[in-house]
């Protein structure tokens, strides 16, 4: 038999002989993580991968009624925050012999429970990031299908919520230190539940610390809609800008730019997320980090257990940070958010 031939021909049988367990040892190591110990199914990986052993996911189906596919669904694929959070979830789909169909809602309820439909019969759990549906449609899904949500919160459902207090604490603690006493959140989409809860905490944390802060939106989470507040943001009087994301937050430094507006001289501005580009800005925005390849990977870790009937466990240490860049300094109250024709009157 040619390498060729044993490589195509490869079984379980093939990778048992060669470790020297059972077969169903082979079976629980490659199918199911987590079953045999971790030396173990390093063993055995590595001797299916010198044998190349390619799991079928047809045949898997048969006995198990499981695809060995999983599905990701996101609010906006274009969106650089999900970067970062799909190599996670890729990185362990991966190891787990599992494949990872994605998909985007484009911001539609619509779109996304229909795409739900459809991964549902073919993959064996599905995770939600930034859904845009409502709680009971969620749980219809749940009732259906293992499920992970993601950045949402629903009642009886598994969910993956990294701890937003360290980071708008710190925000709002930076802020204050430089001098700022009245802020705006630009808010993000009206069915968006993250939008909601930063918005609520920012309010607590804000009166905790003798802040003033006003809502601005519901806006669009893009770039455009960000440089679509700049009016509004002037006519608040606010000092300082809190971002739903770092693209609204983009989108309002390039306004700002344009309209003549010193940032962080006249208008400081924090964003939410630390996507690919946030230090790239000019100036580089100041942001609250989000530990989001870890969450995509806790989200497969926990969306796998689920599938395997146990409870997903999600660790205590997704916590935000504030990442200080150059878009924030000391406010200059006489003039926050007045253009620069209108400071020099001719």
């Amino acid at each position: 038999m040619t390498l060729a031939e044993r490589r195509s021909r490869a079984t379980i049988y093939d990778i048992a002989r060669q470790v020297g367990v059972s077969a169903s040892t082979v079976s629980r190591a490659l199918h199911k993580p987590g079953r045999v110990s971790t030396d173990m199914e390093e063993r055995i990986r590595t001797a299916a991968t010198a044998l190349g052993y390619r799991i079928n996911p047809m045949a898997r189906a048969l006995p198990t009624g499981r695809s060995g596919a999983l599905a990701l669904l996101l609010s906006d694929i274009t969106n650089p925050v999900y970067f970062p959070f799909i190599r996670g979830a890729e990185r362990v789909s991966s190891a787990t012999g599992s494949s990872l169909f994605i998909a985007e809602s484009r911001e539609s309820a619509a779109s996304e429970l229909h795409a739900a439909h459809r991964f549902q019969a073919a993959a064996d759990g599905l995770v939600l990031v930034a859904s845009r549906l409502d709680d009971q449609a969620i749980r219809d899904l749940a009732d259906a299908t293992p499920l992970v949500v993601v950045n949402r919160e629903v009642d009886g459902v598994a969910g993956l919520i990294p701890d937003l207090r360290p980071g708008i604490g710190g925000a709002l603690d930076h802020l204050r230190t430089l001098g700022h006493r009245s802020l705006v959140y630009l808010s993000g989409p009206s069915n968006s539940w993250m939008s909601r809860a930063r918005w609520e905490l920012l309010l607590d944390m804000a009166v905790d610390r003798d802040m003033n802060i006003v809502e601005i939106g519901p806006g669009t989470p893009t770039m455009e809609g960000g440089a679509a507040a700049l009016l509004r943001v002037r006519a608040s009087g606010a000092t300082a800008v809190l971002a739903f994301n770092d693209l609204m937050a983009i989108g309002l430094l390039r306004a700002c730019h344009a309209a003549g507006i010193a940032v962080p001289g006249h208008l400081s501005v924090v964003g939410f997320d630390d996507i690919f580009g946030a230090d790239l800005t000019t100036p580089s925005l100041t942001t609250v980090r989000s530990p989001l390849t870890e969450m995509g990977a806790v989200a497969i870790r926990s969306l796998l257990a689920a599938v395997n009937g146990a409870v997903p466990v999600v660790p205590e240490t997704l916590a935000t940070e504030l990442i200080i860049r150059a878009s924030t300094s000391g406010p200059r109250h006489a003039s926050a958010s007045r253009p620069r024709h209108e400071e020099n009157p001719t």
